[in-house]
């Protein structure tokens, strides 16, 4: 399963825009709704391309809404989550996914005061080895590592 994760903008609350908007609760409705960070929304598709499906039907409230939209593809990686852009690219074919993981932005986890995680402070890496450098953009307890675009590593 891939699993799709919106990140919701610091203004809004993300789940009340895509469920209070009509085209958005439709294209939502096949799926049950998580919530693994503070004001995210994620569901489960079957491949990496319903997924990028579902991100383009939702491409209005995204750009209104969310601070990022990522997908974690199992085939590619277990643990690290790809950007849209990139996941776009894996599907099409232009990036191989053994290619994906050179360029990444790490967020630091902050526990929120609901006990949710918060993703915080982008931190853009390059990766060289098989090590990360750590996070030292404030003392977090946990990192999301996300694969990007190189043209949004430079961007």
């Amino acid at each position: 399963m891939t699993t799709v994760c919106l990140l919701g903008a610091d203004d809004c609350d993300l789940r009340y825009e895509l469920l209070s908007r009509e085209t958005s609760r439709e294209a939502l409705s096949t799926y049950r709704l998580n919530r693994p960070f503070e004001n995210s929304v994620a569901v489960e598709t079957i491949s990496l391309g319903s997924a990028v499906s579902l991100l383009n039907d939702l491409d209005w409230y995204l750009v209104r809404f969310a601070e990022a939209a990522l997908v974690l593809e199992p085939s590619v990686s277990g643990a690290e989550w790809l950007s849209r852009a990139l996941a776009e690219a894996v599907r099409e074919g232009s990036v191989p996914p053994e290619e994906s993981g050179r360029y990444l932005m790490v967020y630091g986890l902050e526990t929120a005061e609901d006990g949710a995680a918060r993703p915080v402070e982008p931190m853009y890496v390059t990766r060289t080895g098989p090590q990360l450098p750590e996070y030292d953009l404030r003392e977090v307890e946990e990192t999301m590592v996300v694969r990007i675009t190189e043209d949004e590593f430079g961007g």
